[in-house]
């Protein structure tokens, strides 16, 4: 993975200079099919993915450097019956929020577009997150546009179905199948076992350390989700995993 940097040198009005520093970090694309039907459900679409790459430790979901993105393609259609209309990609968008806010924009843009005759450009659009508008990138009119040809140093994959399944049995918990277990297994409500189980880095393993030491499983989720989060907040740590505190020390604590 390299960066393209267009600005911030003295001579960035002539020249583009390459950042090649993540040269040799693997580059994986998860490509959905066209199922998705609004702003809200796309951006959820994305946190439920951040969600399970980083349960799985494959990545560390910081997508304020970098470590996850996404492209969102829009197209519109007068009914689910219709043909998809001609999409255009927002590129590199790095929050729910933004996600949510461009797709949104870019929707309303095309309908605007058509509705007053007009056709649109099948191109790669960015989104300002100062104005909330997305504004033309590059246009890419035809399929040559998109690199649509054989990589000659590149020969096809095969992946056999048994490594499949070996992989797939090695899969640690997933969050939802553990925050079911949460609910079953403690007795915890819904909004507390989605908080311990999804929402707290950490707190899953630490929650049932502190249980496996002796506490409740209600006294030791009301301390972890109530005073210790305050004082991680307070000092600045998101992973409860990090909290100085031993799971036995607060399940002495909390008895």
């Amino acid at each position: 993975a390299g960066k393209s940097l267009h600005h911030g040198f003295a001579d960035s009005d002539r020249v583009t200079r390459i950042d090649l520093n993540r040269a040799g970090t693997p580059l994986i694309e998860i490509v959905s099919e066209p199922d998705v039907r609004s702003a809200d459900d796309a951006a959820d679409y994305f946190a439920r993915m951040r969600e399970l790459l980083v349960a799985i430790g494959v990545n560390d979901g910081n997508m304020e450097e970098g470590s996850l993105r996404c492209d969102a393609n829009v197209s519109i259609r007068p009914g689910d019956d219709a043909p998809f209309g001609t999409r255009t990609e927002i590129k590199n968008v790095n929050s729910f929020r933004f996600l949510e806010q461009a797709i949104t924009y870019e929707i309303a843009r095309q309908v605007d577009v058509v509705s007053s005759g007009g056709v649109i450009v099948q191109e790669t659009r960015l989104f300002d997150s100062a104005t909330g508008r997305t504004e033309s990138m590059r246009s890419k009119e035809d399929a040559h546009d998109y690199r649509y040809f054989p990589e000659p140093d590149l020969p096809p994959l095969v992946v056999p179905a048994a490594w499949v399944a070996s992989a797939r049995a090695a899969l640690p918990e997933l969050p939802e199948a553990r925050e079911a277990r949460f609910r079953a297994a403690y007795g915890l409500s819904d909004y507390d076992a989605h908080q311990l189980a999804r929402l707290m880095p950490g707190a899953a393993a630490y929650f049932e350390a502190v249980v496996g030491a002796g506490a409740s499983a209600k006294a030791a989720g009301n301390w972890i989700l109530g005073e210790l989060r305050r004082l991680m907040k307070d000092a600045g740590l998101e992973d409860v995993g990090a909290v100085p505190v031993s799971p036995g020390a607060l399940a002495e604590l909390a008895g």
